[in-house]
């Protein structure tokens, strides 16, 4: 399992800005290591956000996108004390959340 996941929502008015700072090797299929064999592809292929469980951001994404990958959107609505869960699931099936409180 990968390490988990750096958040920070802050909150400005009524618009709150998540940020997010994902671990992962994004590997492309298309590299090589020293003996000449292709790595294989493995890269987040979704992404999902819910603000107090309710889903707010929901992507796809594909083996272009680079290594340790960092994430910022806004929500409207949200206050100090709720809670933003971050969920990733990458071409293995591996499966990641992490939640970090609006201040």
């Amino acid at each position: 399992m990968a390490d988990p996941m750096r958040i920070r929502a802050q909150s400005a008015g009524d618009k709150t800005t998540v940020r997010v700072l994902m671990n992962h090797e994004m590997e492309t299929g298309q590299r090589k290591d020293s003996a000449g064999k292709v790595i294989p592809a493995w890269f987040i292929q979704e992404v999902s956000a819910t603000l107090n469980g309710k889903p707010v951001l929901s992507a796809q994404w594909g083996p272009s996108v680079s290594k340790n990958p960092f994430l910022q959107f806004t929500v409207k609505g949200a206050k100090a004390g709720d809670k933003v869960a971050v969920t990733w699931t990458d071409s293995k099936g591996d499966k990641r959340t992490d939640e970090a409180t609006v201040s």
